[in-house]
């Protein structure tokens, strides 16, 4: 008797995986729990335990293998050792257990983050059958499994009753959307070149801004923000603070979480059949890491304070890029902000990133001729923020409204104490 080890599912929407690198061959003898391999997915390599004890029969997939389908067939194990390999005389191979081949857990982790994954149990919650992906599911997408009818053997709740439950149908929903035809791309015509592989970090991001810019009909809008007040308002508070020093992109943050909580109608999220009203805002900041852009979360911004907020935005921000957030610290998320500054970039337009409404893009802090109100020609410093807008849920004077909003904060930043 043989038994699979498959390729597992660390989210509801991933598809495939890429094996990296083999730690058995053929003819070893494991124990469950052993790890047996590293698998890469769309954000996170992961080190695969075996579920079962036996010998390694047959690896089908070679190291560096990409799009290699969930729920594939890695290698199968079996009882006795392989046809030319023979068992340490010292060592008896255990029998293998009888539980189900599937290893499976839903999560995204940073990619260069490392976790154990273990052989997928029975959970037993109120007397119901349920796997660890069916309840990692249902707590994602809040649902009462005591209401979901499971399918599984002897009535156990599986994947596939969570997504009927939420009313998703990833098959169906695969055959319905036709595949866009690739760009042809000659490259003998090209110059002298070298291909690259992607990484999975980089499929996914290709894919998600691309079914963004295709499916999401953005609206953009540009305003100019005067900075004086607010960067004095900065100096000011960080020549009273010792351990945290505020960023202008904290002070941005926060301006648009209060703008939010001033104009909710702006703070909501197109469902299908329905819109999603935000009780609070929850902004994500863009982080560029090396193998491309990660989202981390500042939950409930309008209610934190300017030092708590700077402060939880660089322990985000350092967990980015050293590989160590957590998915609940970067997954969902209401809103996000881009900011190039830094880089000396005057405006530039974003693609929203789902489950987000919408992207506020923030361009360098610059020396500027300005006229006020009574016609005087003086010098400022000012910034470009450009907003986009999913225009299925909110209209075009709604997100103006927010803008305004978000530009009156700005330049009278005592607001952001308020």
């Amino acid at each position: 008797m043989t038994q699979p080890i498959l390729m597992p599912a660390l989210s509801p929407t991933m598809t495939k995986g890429s094996l990296a690198k083999w730690l058995v061959a053929p003819g070893d003898q494991i124990n469950a729990g052993d790890i047996i391999a590293e698998v890469e997915t769309d954000k996170v390599t992961i080190e695969l335990e075996a579920a079962h004890s036996g010998y390694v029969n047959e690896l089908k997939f070679a190291e560096g293998d990409s799009d290699i389908a969930v729920d594939a067939v890695l290698a199968t194990l079996s009882e006795t050792p392989p046809t030319g390999h023979s068992s340490a005389p010292e060592k008896a191979a255990p029998p293998l257990e009888k539980t189900e081949p599937t290893v499976a857990i839903s999560a995204q982790i940073t990619e260069s983050e490392t976790i154990s994954l273990p052989a997928q149990t029975v959970v037993t919650d109120s007397n119901l059958d349920i796997s660890p992906l069916a309840r990692r599911m249902a707590n994602i997408a809040q649902l009462d499994i005591a209401k979901v009818k499971g399918s599984g053997a002897k009535g156990r709740i599986v994947k596939r009753d969570i997504e009927k439950a939420m009313g998703v149908d990833d098959k169906a929903s695969a055959a319905a959307q036709p595949a866009a035809a690739p760009i042809a791309i000659d490259t003998s015509l090209l110059p002298a070149h070298q291909e690259q592989k992607l990484s999975a970090m980089r499929s996914v991001i290709a894919e998600r801004l691309t079914a963004s810019s295709r499916d999401i009909p953005h609206f953009y809008m540009t305003v100019d923000c005067r900075l004086d007040a607010l960067l004095a308002t900065r100096k000011m508070l960080n020549e009273q603070l010792d351990d945290v020093k505020i960023t202008v992109n904290d002070m941005l943050v926060k301006a648009v979480a209060v703008a939010f909580a001033r104009v909710p109608k702006a703070n909501v999220l197109w469902g299908g059949d329905k819109l999603l009203q935000f009780t609070q805002s929850d902004i994500a900041i863009a982080v560029a890491i090396d193998e491309g852009l990660i989202t981390p979360i500042i939950h409930n911004a309008t209610n934190l304070g300017l030092a708590a907020l700077a402060t939880k935005s660089k322990q985000l921000v350092e967990l980015a890029r050293n590989g160590k957030l957590q998915p609940e610290q970067f997954q969902g998320g209401t809103f996000t902000i881009s900011n190039l500054g830094m880089y000396g970039i005057k405006e530039f337009t974003s693609i929203i990133n789902p489950p987000h409404n919408g992207i506020l893009s923030v361009g360098a802090g610059e020396k500027r001729p300005v006229v006020d109100d009574e016609g005087n020609l003086g010098v400022a410093t000012v910034m470009s923020l450009t907003l986009a807008m999913d225009h299925r849920a909110v209209d075009g004077a709604t997100g103006a409204e927010l803008l305004k909003c978000i530009k009156q904060i700005i330049e009278q930043p005592y607001q952001l104490m308020l």
